[in-house]
């Protein structure tokens, strides 16, 4: 605790009068209204100056503890007072916003004069003051605590002889006047996409908001502007440091007799890596074989690159590894987490080169059960690279493709039957699985969309992923047992408000889910088998989707709600995830204690690479990282969207709807798979309101009704390119 020279001369003087800490935090905890000093002065009679003096170093020693915050307005305020709350910021285009929080299930409204005071993105604590408007809450801004340092995406122009970026992302509901003279090696031309960096203490109320432009990434939109957009609207890094690049200039790209040091000899064993078509890196290989003629069941063996050999700890590698903390895939280009000579070459597990691998090696009862398992170093050669459907039209007797491999083809089949197995029986019986369709594109020479397909996913997709669950329950296990820290991937049950939501959601289609207040991973299975045959299928799996929680990274064990597992990590993806390579790290050193299993130091087995506290950072940053991608990605694709349809501004084209808001609602077009938005403001015939529950819009005259599932005919009259939005006009029902 830090106490200033004042305070310990003071403190016996004015103990008897100057409120203690308690006295003051109980105030502030319980008051309805914002405090300043005065206030305090005078709830608790100190009126002399010198008490003042006193009183106010009391309060910003508190202030300096972290005990108290000092607002604006000199105010001070605790967060465990009800009308206080801290969030994140959510700007809107037509200039108020909301401040989305941890404390209250919906956004709270900050008006147009309360967002002068902050920017989207902004993380603030604010006042609540109102109960209601239109169902909202009402808050007051305070304090900034930790200001949006995101770069900004926006245009330049020049508005009465000043320099300004009008930001693309419409929540950012101001101008940037920029403050310094622009010096590049040529001139902005006007319209220019630039990137600007706020000067935060300019972000005042009634003020111009400044700014410095610190790069210009181009003036015609195509897909890789779009993609740097999304790379610095995210803060992703893409740039190597130059110690990580002097670091991978010493890594060899052979193996040499070192390297192969108390590795087991896989090398006639014939893996295979099955993947996308697309795929760059791979990372995973599987053979399998029958125990006894198949009596007593199977060995499986999923063989992982060994990045961990070649990227240690806290190494310049492993650093830039972390802050990027996985790879991106853009429909034409990959952000890789690590350089591609480590992620396409040396760890990259190509056909016929010889690579280091962690190897999962699994016993398998005849129904799949997962009976033993052991870890252990080893060095293969993969025998070949295969594709899903390619492995899929074998499994089915495609003669071209059996007679091609048909060097391999017992192999193949042996994948074929334990398939059938693990699809029979499923490695989590009560886990919820999701027929998931995944919209691709193929792109022309000028990488913008040229077709638009659904890819489904078959049988070899699906045995892959049971074989990599496999593999990290088998790794959750193994590390389970020596207890060492380790990042979990957990994925919490939905909350009481979501069960709720999600059946009342269900009356409408006539549908009911099992199971009580608390439904388990069983009764989501049953459901979803239940209604696999229904027209509206996706759609109700896609509301399921959304009342569940996201999953995480986290050393405390909570389980895997979605895959009904008690405990689960990432071991498969250590070329692209980051704590699957922790996964690995942990793993290798539990290997090298077990060689020393007769030594008398036992307390080595509990020693951690990382402590508690470290690795609790680590999952957070890990989990943010993933949405981060996720959210640049998505970016990117819909502004290839918008980019297709601008074409297609005119066509009346068929969809059903996908979802509804309080703005309108969204239909997913049946020829593109490709959702635009059809607004509230545009149904004429009647006022309609939002049923949040049933998720549809009310005519309040005429009852009419549109609904999730409903099929409609459409024009699509406009595309918005920087807020990644299609405009649609309602033409007729079906």
């Amino acid at each position: 605790m830090v106490v200033d020279s004042y305070q310990k001369k003071e403190n016996k003087k004015y103990n008897n009068i100057i409120p203690c800490k308690e006295k003051i935090l109980f105030l502030l905890k319980n008051s309805k209204d914002l405090i300043n000093q005065k206030k305090i002065e005078l709830k608790f009679n100190i009126y002399n100056q010198e008490e003042k003096i006193a009183l106010h170093h009391r309060l910003k020693l508190m202030q300096r503890n972290n005990q108290i915050i000092r607002t604006y307005n000199d105010y001070y305020i605790t967060l465990e007072n009800k009308k206080i709350v801290q969030g994140q910021v959510i700007g809107h285009r037509d200039g108020y916003g909301f401040l989305r929080t941890e404390k209250f299930k919906d956004d709270i409204w900050l008006s147009i004069e309360q967002m002068k005071l902050c920017i989207h993105g902004d993380i603030v604590v604010a006042h609540i003051i109102k109960s209601e408007r239109k169902g909202k809450k009402i808050a007051k801004v305070l304090k900034r605590l930790k200001p949006n340092k995101i770069l900004i995406i926006g245009q330049y122009y020049i508005d009465n002889k000043k320099d300004v970026v009008i930001p693309n992302d419409s929540r950012f509901n101001f101008k940037i006047f920029i403050s310094k003279p622009v010096i590049f090696s040529t001139k902005i031309s006007i319209g220019s996409i630039v990137v600007v960096n706020l000067k935060q203490h300019s972000i005042q109320k009634n003020t111009q908001i400044k700014g410095r432009i610190v790069e210009v990434l181009g003036k015609e939109m195509e897909t890789n502007l779009a993609i740097n957009i999304a790379l610095r609207t995210h803060c992703i890094p893409y740039l190597w440091s130059e110690k990580a690049k002097k670091q991978l200039s010493q890594i060899k790209n052979t193996i040499n007799k070192k390297d192969l040091k108390d590795r087991i000899d896989l090398r006639h064993i014939p893996f295979f890596t099955i993947d996308e078509e697309d795929a760059r890196d791979f990372d995973d290989a599987i053979f399998c074989k029958k125990k006894n003629n198949g009596k007593n069941g199977w060995i499986l063996w999923v063989a992982i690159a060994d990045v961990s050999y070649y990227i240690k700890p806290r190494t310049a590698l492993d650093k830039d590894a972390l802050k990027r903390g996985n790879s991106i895939y853009f429909p034409s280009l990959v952000i890789p987490m690590l350089p591609e000579k480590i992620s396409i070459d040396i760890c990259s597990l190509n056909p016929n080169v010889e690579r280091l691998c962690l190897i999962c090696e699994m016993n398998l009862s005849n129904k799949g059960e997962l009976l033993e398992y052991k870890h252990y170093e080893a060095v293969i050669c993969s025998h070949g690279r295969f594709t899903y459907n390619e492995i899929f039209k074998i499994w089915n007797g495609d003669p071209e493709l059996c007679f091609k491999y048909k060097n391999v083809l017992k192999y193949i089949q042996n994948l074929s039957s334990l398939q059938e197995i693990l699809k029979r029986y499923n490695i989590s019986k009560k886990g919820i699985y999701f027929e998931n369709i995944e919209t691709k594109f193929i792109l022309d020479t000028h990488f913008r969309i040229k077709k638009i397909y659904q890819n489904i996913r078959n049988d070899a997709h699906k045995f892959i992923e049971s074989c990599m669950i496999l593999a990290n329950v088998a790794s959750a296990k193994f590390i389970e047992k020596y207890q060492l820290s380790v990042l979990f991937r957990n994925h919490d049950c939905p909350s009481k408000d979501s069960v709720i939501n999600f059946r009342s959601f269900l009356k409408r289609f006539k549908l009911s889910l099992l199971g009580g207040e608390v439904p388990k991973s069983i009764h989501y299975s049953n459901f979803l088998k239940k209604i696999i045959n229904r027209t509206d299928y996706e759609i109700i799996q896609n509301i399921l989707l959304r009342s569940m929680k996201q999953a995480v990274y986290d050393p405390e064990n909570r389980g895997h709600f979605g895959l009904s597992l008690s405990s689960y990590v990432h071991f498969t993806s250590p070329i692209r995830r980051y704590p699957d390579l922790i996964t690995h790290r942990v793993i290798k050193k539990l290997l090298l204690k077990e060689k020393t299993i007769f030594l008398k130091e036992k307390s080595l087995y509990k020693s951690n690479l990382y402590n508690m506290n470290e690795m609790k950072k680590i999952g957070i940053h890990c989990s943010m990282t993933e949405r981060r991608a996720d959210e640049a990605t998505r970016d990117v694709i819909d502004w290839l969207k918008c980019d297709f349809m601008k074409k297609k501004i005119g066509n009346v084209l068929t969809g059903v709807i996908s979802n509804v808001t309080t703005f309108g609602f969204f239909v997913r077009l049946n020829q593109y798979f490709i959702d635009g938005l059809v607004r509230i403001a545009s149904l004429s015939d009647d006022y309609y309101y939002f049923d949040s529950i049933g998720l549809k819009l009310i005519g309040k005259f005429s009852k009419n009704t549109y609904c999730l599932g409903d099929i409609l005919q459409v024009k699509v009259i406009a595309v918005n390119i920087n807020e990644r939005k299609i405009e649609l006009s309602l033409c007729m029902s079906k």
